[in-house]
Formats: C-alpha cells, structure tokens, sequence
C-alpha cells in the first residue's frame, strides 16, 4: 500500500465540511472589508524568497522545498503567502490600480519541518496583504479584521500581543544594543541562536529555549530604541485599536520569524493548543515590493494556518454547522418508482434542498440504513401504492414521526421543512 509522504493529510468528507465553513466565513468578512480574492502559483522561483522571505530566517535556511526544474531553474514551493502575494503586485502592475489595494488568499504553502499537532508539513493558510498605504490606520484595520473573523467564528480565550520593531534605520541601532547585551552570554545561548547572533538577532528574543529566554528576560527593549516617526505610528496604532475596543498588550519580545516586517508586528495567542501558541501572526512590511524589484510601497498583512484553527475550535469546543447534510432520502421500491425519485430529488437540490436516493438497488430495509448513516433528516418510501395514490409519507428520523404529502407538493413541503 502507498502511504500519503509524511506531513501530508488527506482532508476527508466528516471534515471537509468545516473547512468550508472556516474559508466562507473568510469570504464573507473580507467582503466586509472591502478585500477582494488573489490566488498565486504554488511554486516561484527561489529568488522570491531568497529576497522577501530571507537568507537569515528559518524557512530560507532549512525549511525551504527548493528544486531544479527540467529547465534548471531553481523552484520553491512556496513557503508562505505575502511573498508571492508581493511578486504578483508588481508583475500585474498592481500599482496602478486605486490604493490601497486589498487582498485575501486561501493558499497551500510547504515547509520541511516536524510534522506535530496543527503543524505539517503541507498546510494551509488564509491571508490578507494591504498594499499602498503607510498610514497607521490600515495597520489598525488589520487588526481588527482579524479580531472580527475570530468573533464570527466564536473563538475565544486569544490574547493579541503587539509590538513595533522600529524602521531599517532605527533597528539597526537597536540590534547593535541587542548584540550588546547578548554578548556576554552567547556561549550560553542554544545552537540555533548562536547561529542568528550576526544574521538576524531580533530572532534570539523569540527562541523558546528555557536558557535563552533567561538570557533576553533583561534585553533592551526594542521600543526604547525606536526613531520618533516610528513611535508615533505605533502610537496611533493602539490609539485606534482602542477607539475600536480590541484589547491587546504591547510585547516587547515579539519580531515575527521574516526579514521582511518593519514597524507594526502584531500576534493572536492562545493558551489552549499547548507550545506552539501563535495562531495569526502579521506586520508591517514597507520595503518588501521594493525588493522584489518594484517601486516603493508600503504593506501590511497577515496569515492564519487553518489546521491550528481547527485545532484550535476543537480544543475550546467551537461547534462548526454541517450546512451540507442530507435533508430528505427519497428511497424507491421499484424501477419505475426509482425514475420518479431520480426527478423528485434533482428538482429538490435546483431548489436548495441537499436530497439524496438510492444509486445501489438497495433494499428498503438497506436503504433506511444508509439514510441513517448519511445523517439524511427525512425519508420519503415510493412504492406502487404511492405512486397509484400520488402520497408519500414522510418519515422524520430524529422522532419517528410520519406525514403524509402529496408527491407533487414534496419540493414545497421540504422547502418549509
């Protein structure tokens, strides 16, 4: 037998329901938001990332799906979504449209990393990329975008955490000050972040090592450091989150994992789906078109996996609606009586009603069986009788009870049903 490769899942029917539930309920609220859909390739070309994404993070370095194709280009499945979301902004000349320029993706995206809990190794995230403006109000809307999907979705007990980590010019003071103070405990620092101390050691302040979290517990603060025109951003920021009542606190210790973020990082935490506890994570990233080689526009976004807000619902108890679940079996005792539910069901699913029968020559007994697995709600017998008398009975399977309906008013019965 051939196994799906490890990190891979098949999503299968008894769960493919509440991911579309979780992808429409991001519809409806981008709607909402004035956010229209994009949808990128699954693979770029490696330098995508290489200049978005960068050489010093994680992903770059070790988590990375990069090939040659037959033509010996180097490919990357893609890694995460803004990246590719930023390549097609300047490819499409995006730019020239009205700004800011709002928009979703609902993507797959790859990483060769341990495969755990609401982690694999193909995943899939929603996101959403402002891209135009640098005024501190689309930060705050995507905030609040993230909030509002939370709500719809009813989940609770998350915890946003926001921070500024300064523009290129004030971080680069701050890193000095952080390079600093580590110095004198770089021997103690975990392998990893001994690695990241010259390439990128804002990433050492979100190492989850116990010793390494002692090491930054007394770090500078990078909103110490921050140039004037970056506080008063920030400033902004929380005054309009709090115009908009979206409680959060300022961590000093949150950098996002990609070179790409400047200014405003924000993260959704929560407390029920053990150490990897981040459930949206996004920011500011002004210089990222620039370096995918178009003009300079500034951006803003964010990504969710949806397998960790599966997780996430079922840890808490979030009952997702089935909408997709059968509402009337119509079960046939003969050929002919089979032809008048074949019509009797498709002019019930034109209707919007989900209407099921038998594809199987079932017997009654068997069919009734099968309705009851499908979870179908009601159950409609034709036999020669009913179809000398015109009536059905409609059996209700929660309770039993029957009603006798005319076949020709059954759609409007189920209508009202």
């Amino acid at each position: 037998m051939i196994n799906a490769p490890k990190g891979t899942k098949d999503l299968l029917p008894a769960e493919s329901y509440k991911w579309q539930y979780i992808e429409n309920t991001a519809r409806e609220v981008a709607k909402n938001f004035g956010i229209s859909e994009i949808r990128t390739p699954t693979f770029e070309h490696t330098e995508v990332f290489l200049r978005g994404v960068g050489e010093g993070t994680d992903i770059v370095n070790k988590e990375m799906y990069t090939f040659l194709d037959k033509g010996g280009r180097s490919i990357t499945l893609k890694p995460e979504g803004t990246a590719g979301v930023a390549r097609a902004f300047v490819e499409n000349g995006l730019f020239n449209s009205a700004l800011p320029v709002k928009l979703f993706y609902i993507t797959q995206c790859f990483r060769y990393e341990r495969p755990q809990a609401g982690r694999l190794r193909e995943f899939h995230q929603f996101g959403i990329e402002f891209l135009g403006s640098k005024e501190a109000n689309i930060d705050a809307e995507a905030i609040v975008f993230a909030k509002t999907f939370f709500d719809k979705l009813k989940v609770t007990g998350l915890s946003l955490y926001i921070n500024s980590i300064g523009c290129k010019e004030c971080r680069g003071k701050y890193e000095d000050a952080l390079k600093s103070y580590l110095k004198a405990n770089i021997d103690k620092l975990c392998p990893l972040c001994r690695e990241r101390f010259d390439k990128n050691p804002l990433r050492i302040l979100d190492c989850k090592n116990e010793d390494c979290k002692k090491i930054t517990d007394n770090a500078p603060s990078i909103i110490d450091y921050i140039c004037e025109d970056c506080s008063t951003h920030f400033e902004k920021v929380k005054k309009l989150l709090d115009l908009s009542g979206v409680e959060y606190k300022v961590n000093p210790k949150i950098v996002r994992g990609l070179d790409y973020y400047t200014k405003t990082v924000f993260e959704f935490v929560s407390e029920n789906i053990g150490a990897q506890g981040t459930v949206c994570g996004g920011g500011r990233y002004d210089g990222l078109v620039e370096q995918l080689g178009g003009a300079s526009v500034p951006g803003i976004g964010f990504a969710l996996g949806i397998e960790r807000l599966l997780l996430l619902m079922s840890s808490i108890g979030v009952e997702i609606p089935n909408d997709g679940k059968v509402k009337i079996y119509v079960a046939p005792m003969g050929e002919k009586e089979a032809e008048v539910a074949f019509t009797l069901v498709n002019g019930m699913r034109v209707k919007g009603i989900v209407a099921e029968t038998d594809h199987m020559q079932r017997g009654i007994k068997a069919q009734f069986k099968y309705a009851d697995k499908i979870g179908a709600e009601y159950v409609a017998v034709i036999g020669s009788s009913e179809l000398a008398e015109g009536k059905v009975k409609v059996k209700k399977m929660a309770d039993g009870s029957e009603e006798t309906v005319a076949i020709t008013d059954l759609v409007e019965y189920m209508l009202k049903a």
